[in-house]
C-alpha cells in the first residue's frame, strides 16, 4: 500500500476494504457562481460580503408556515378527488435529475431509441412508463429561475426559500450566517422525518456528498458552497462559529444518522495534510479528519472508495457505508474508467439491498447531478447520456422493489435551456445537423440548440459557420445565441413522475415544495396530514 494511504489509515483508523484501484482524475469542473446567482457578478473572484441584492422576497413568503398551508391546500385537492387505494408506502425513494428539462428528458428519450437501432421519437425512458405525472413549478422566493439549493430545500424541506439557500427560509439572506443558525429559520427536511419514524435514509449522487441537491437533505446554510471550514473562512467567517456543510453531514442530525452516503467530494472531509484514496490532498483548514469523527460514531460501518470495494461490501454485515468515489465531482459516465467508478445503477443496487433491511421502511434520496453539468457545458451528447444512466437506475429500483409498499417519484429541480426545434425529419441523429432547414444563409444548424453557452459558432462578420465537419463527438458543444462563459438554468415546469402507493396524487401542476409533503402523507411522516388519519 502506498505510504500516503498507511498514513490516512493510521490517522483515520477507518475500516476499509482493502481492494484500492488506480487514481482517476474529473475534468468536471463546478459551474454554479454564487456571485451571479444573487446578482452580484464582479468577475470570477468570490464577493467576501454579499446579499442577494436586487432580488425580492415578498414578504408572507419567509415564514416557512406559508408554503406549509400551501402544500396542504394542494394535498386537500388532490384529495377530494376520487381515491384508487389507500395504500401507505412503506419505503420511499426520490430520484432527482438535476437540471433534466423536459427538452432533456424528450431528447434522451430519442437518443435511447436511436442507440437501439431505431428512429427514435417512438422510445420512452423508465420513468415515463410510471402510472401518473405532473408538472413541478420551479421558483424560489427571491428568483424567477432557480439553482439547485433552493430547490433542494423546495422538494426536501417543503419550504421554499432564496436563492443559493439550502435548509433555511427565505428570512435568511445570502451569506448571513447568524440568520441561518435562529431556530426560527432552520427546517427540517423529510430524511429526518423518516428517520423520526424509524426509517433508515440514504443520499445518493453522482456530484459530491455536500452538493447542493443532496445537502437539502441535512444542511443549514446561508451559501451552498459552504461545503468545508476552508469554504467558509473564504468569505471572512469563522469556520468555528459558522458550521460547514461537511461537518453538519457528519455530526449533526439528521446527516450522522444516514446509513449510506455515495458520491464523490472526498477532499472536503480531510485535513490538507492528508491525501485522499484518490492520491489528492485534503481541502480542510482545521486539520479535522471527519472521516475519522464518522467512524468513531459507527464503528461498524465501512468506506469505499472504487466500484471493487464497494461490490465486495455485504450489507448484512456493516451498520452503515460512505463512499467517496472521487476526490471531487464524479465522472461523466463517458468519460469513466468502468472498472474504478462505479454506476449510479450500483450505487442504486446497494442503496436499495442496505436500507431494505430496515423492517420500518427507508427514504433514499438518489440523483443523477451531472445531467445538469452536461447541460451547462452545452455538451448535450453528455447530458442525455447521463440521463441515460439515471433511467437506468430507476428501472433497477422499480424491478427491486414492491410497487405495493414503495413510492417512486422521479422529478428534476430546474430546466436548461436546450431546444429541440427545425422541423428535422423523423429519425434525424439527435446530436446531429438538421437536414431539412438552413438558416437564411443557407447553412444548416444542429437539432438541439441552448439560450445561452460558450460557442455561438459565428465567422468574423457574425454569420453562423457550417458545423458539418465539426459535430459528431459525444463531448461536441452544441451552439447557443447569447454569449455567455456556461449554460444557464431555464424557468419553466419540471416533470413528475410517480408509481407505488399514493402515486395518483403527484398528477396535475403543483408547487415544487408540495412533493415532500405529498411523500410525507403516503408514508404517514412528518406533522402534516397523513393517509394513515384516514
Amino acid at each position: 500500500i502506498p505510504s500516503n494511504i498507511k498514513d490516512m489509515l493510521r490517522k483515520s483508523q477507518l475500516v476499509f476494504l482493502i481492494l484500492l484501484a488506480g487514481t482517476a482524475w474529473c475534468r468536471v469542473v463546478d459551474v454554479h457562481d454564487p456571485d451571479e446567482l444573487v446578482g452580484q457578478r464582479f468577475g470570477i473572484n468570490r464577493v467576501l460580503s454579499g446579499m442577494a441584492t436586487n432580488k425580492y422576497t415578498p414578504p408572507e413568503e419567509k415564514d416557512p408556515q406559508f408554503w406549509y398551508k400551501l402544500a396542504y391546500e394542494e394535498l386537500a385537492k388532490r384529495l377530494e378527488l376520487s381515491q384508487p387505494n389507500a395504500k401507505r408506502a412503506k419505503n420511499i425513494i426520490l430520484f432527482l435529475g438535476d437540471g433534466m428539462s423536459l427538452t432533456t428528458v424528450a431528447a434522451a428519450r430519442i437518443l435511447k431509441g436511436q442507440r437501439q437501432g431505431k428512429t427514435g421519437e417512438e422510445s420512452s425512458l423508465s420513468f415515463e412508463r410510471f402510472s401518473h405525472s405532473g408538472l413541478s413549478r420551479t421558483y424560489c422566493s427571491n428568483a424567477q429561475v432557480p439553482d439547485s439549493a433552493c430547490t433542494a430545500t423546495a422538494y426536501l424541506c417543503g419550504v421554499k426559500t432564496n436563492i443559493v439557500e439550502i435548509g433555511v427560509s427565505a428570512a435568511v439572506n445570502y451569506n448571513n450566517c447568524t440568520a441561518s443558525q435562529d431556530p426560527a429559520n432552520r427546517l427540517t427536511s423529510i430524511a429526518e422525518w423518516a428517520q423520526n419514524a424509524g426509517k433508515s435514509t440514504g443520499i445518493v449522487t453522482t456530484t459530491t456528498l455536500t452538493h447542493a441537491s443532496p445537502s437539502g437533505a441535512y444542511a443549514k446554510t446561508a451559501n451552498r458552497l459552504w461545503e468545508c471550514d476552508t469554504d467558509v473562512a473564504s468569505y471572512g467567517l469563522d469556520p468555528s462559529n459558522c458550521i460547514d456543510m461537511a461537518t453538519q453531514l457528519v455530526t449533526q442530525v439528521p446527516g450522522k444518522n444516514f446509513e449510506v452516503m455515495f458520491g464523490g467530494g472526498f477532499g472536503k472531509f480531510l485535513p490538507s495534510s492528508i491525501k485522499d484514496l484518490h492520491g489528492k490532498p485534503g481541502e480542510r483548514s482545521d486539520g479535522v479528519n471527519l472521516l475519522s469523527r464518522w467512524q468513531a460514531q459507527h464503528p461498524g460501518g465501512v468506506l469505499v472508495s472504487n466500484r471493487k470495494q464497494l461490490l465486495s461490501v455485504d450489507v448484512s454485515s456493516v451498520s452503515s457505508i460512505i463512499g467517496l468515489f472521487e476526490s471531487q465531482l464524479m465522472k461523466f459516465h463517458l468519460e469513466a474508467d468502468e472498472t474504478y467508478q462505479p454506476t449510479l445503477s450500483e450505487l442504486t443496487e446497494v442503496t436499495i439491498k442496505k436500507l431494505s433491511q430496515n423492517k420500518n421502511g427507508y427514504f433514499a434520496f438518489i440523483e443523477g447531478g451531472l445531467i445538469d453539468y452536461g447541460n451547462h457545458q452545452n455538451r448535450a451528447g453528455y447530458a442525455l447520456d447521463e440521463a441515460l444512466e439515471f433511467e437506468k437506475a430507476i428501472q433497477l429500483a422499480r424491478d427491486m422493489t414492491d410497487i405495493e409498499d414503495t413510492l417512486i417519484v422521479v422529478t428534476s429541480d430546474h430546466g436548461h435551456t436546450l431546444s429541440i426545434a427545425g422541423y428535422p425529419g423523423r429519425g434525424t441523429p439527435i446530436l446531429g445537423l438538421n437536414q431539412h432547414d438552413t438558416d437564411v444563409n443557407g447553412v444548416k444548424y444542429s437539432v438541439l440548440n441552448y439560450a445561452a453557452g460558450p460557442n455561438n459558432y459565428q465567422d468574423s462578420q457574425g454569420k453562423r459557420i457550417d458545423l458539418s465537419d465539426q459535430m459528431g463527438g459525444d463531448d461536441f458543444v452544441f451552439p447557443s445565441y447569447i454569449q455567455k462563459e456556461q449554460g444557464t438554468h431555464s424557468g419553466e415546469d419540471v416533470g413528475i413522475f410517480a408509481s407505488g402507493p399514493q402515486s395518483h396524487l403527484f398528477s396535475g401542476v403543483m408547487q415544487q415544495h408540495t412533493i415532500p409533503h405529498l411523500m410525507a402523507y403516503a408514508a404517514c411522516i412528518g406533522s402534516g396530514p397523513k393517509v394513515c388519519d384516514t
